[in-house]
C-alpha cells in the first residue's frame, strides 16, 4: 500500500548522483604458469590438482582517444588499457582423500577494451563470476628435493566494466508520502474446533 503523493507539492530540485558514460560486460581469460614443490609426496600419490582465483584489484594505466565511424557519424572513443591482478590458490587431493592447500601466487595481467571513457571519468570493473582450471599438469622427483608440479592454469574472469562521473540533475518531482502502516496480527488467536473425521467415528452400528 502506498499513499498519493502530496498535491501540488512540486518542486525544482538538484540532485546529486552518477551518470553511466559506458558499460560493457564481457569475459577475459589468462594462462598462467606455476610450479608447486610438494614435500613427502610422490606422484602417484597426487590424485587431483585444483585452483580458486580471487581479484585483488584493478587499475586503469592509461586511455588513448580513437576515430570511429558508428552509423554513418565520426566519434571518439577511448583505448582503455586495465591492469588486473588477481591471486591463484592451488590445492592437491591425494589418493587417500585428504586435501590441502599447497601454494598461493599473485598475478598481473593488462586488458585493453574500446569505451566513451574521456579524461575526468572513472572506469569500475566488477567481477561478476572469477573461476580456474587446471589445463596442464606435470609432475616431477626431482633427485634428492621434492617433488615438483608444473602447472598450467586458465582463469577466467567475467567482468561488468562502466564508466562513471558524478553529475547534478535539475528535474521537476513531487514529494512522496509514506505508506500506510501494515497492522500487525491479533496476539490471541481465536479458538478454533478442530476438524473431525464423521467417516471414521463414530460408526453407524448395523
Amino acid at each position: 500500500m502506498q499513499a498519493k503523493s502530496l498535491s501540488g507539492g512540486q518542486e525544482l530540485l538538484c540532485i546529486n548522483t552518477t551518470k553511466v558514460y559506458d558499460w560493457i560486460v564481457n569475459e577475459a581469460t589468462f594462462d598462467v604458469s606455476m610450479c608447486v614443490d610438494l614435500e613427502d609426496t610422490d606422484c602417484d600419490e597426487v590424485e587431483t590438482v585444483t585452483c580458486e582465483v580471487e581479484p585483488l584489484k584493478s587499475v586503469v594505466l592509461n586511455r588513448q582517444d580513437r576515430e570511429f565511424i558508428i552509423d554513418g557519424e565520426p566519434i571518439t572513443l577511448q583505448l582503455v588499457t586495465i591492469q588486473k591482478t588477481f591471486e591463484v590458490t592451488v590445492f592437491v587431493t591425494k589418493t587417500n582423500g585428504a586435501t590441502c592447500q599447497v601454494d598461493s601466487q599473485t598475478f598481473t595481467r593488462c586488458e585493453q577494451v574500446i569505451l566513451c571513457a574521456p579524461d575526468g571519468t572513472k572506469v569500475k570493473v566488477d567481477f561478476t563470476d572469477v573461476d580456474c582450471f587446471v589445463c596442464v599438469l606435470e609432475c616431477k622427483r626431482n633427485p634428492g628435493g621434492p617433488l615438483t608440479l608444473e602447472l598450467g592454469v586458465t582463469v577466467r574472469l567475467c567482468q561488468s566494466i562502466q564508466v562513471t562521473f558524478p553529475v547534478t540533475l535539475e528535474i521537476v518531482a513531487e514529494f512522496c508520502q509514506p505508506r500506510d502502516i501494515l497492522p500487525f496480527n491479533p496476539a490471541c488467536p481465536t479458538p478454533a474446533i478442530p476438524l473431525q473425521c464423521p467417516v471414521l467415528f463414530p460408526t453407524t452400528p448395523e
